[in-house]
């Protein structure tokens, strides 16, 4: 189990492949392609970033005829969650998160920083 969270915790710690994590989950379905389109570094790079994140199986693909189909998969991420967080503490967090958030975007509606 630690050896699958190390995988995880490795995978996210690239900004790249959390960005690439944001435009899967935004569009499930997408293609390669698509994903590419968001960086300016080759569709090899994005790919090799899309191996990592498949190897952490964050990201599952299906093959669609020439083109690969990319999902996001959030079971590492919440089997994460899931070993430090109690279902007291998750109460807590969620509130503070939701507050959080407010305070934020209060924050940029008014042009504070």
């Amino acid at each position: 189990m630690a050896d699958s969270m190390d995988v995880v915790f490795e995978a996210l710690a690239s900004p790249a492949r959390r960005k690439i994590l944001d435009i899967v989950k935004d569009r499930p379905g997408c293609s390669v392609k698509h994903v590419a389109g968001f960086f300016e570094v080759s569709r090899i790079a994005v790919m090799k970033h899309l191996q990592i994140l498949e190897l952490a199986d964050l990201i599952v693909s299906e093959k669609d005829g020439r083109s690969r189909r990319l999902f996001f998969n959030c079971v590492p991420i919440q089997m994460i969650y899931d070993r430090w967080t109690s279902e007291y503490s998750a109460l807590w967090a969620s509130n503070l998160t939701k507050l959080k958030y407010r305070i934020e975007s209060r924050e940029k509606t008014h042009g504070r920083k």
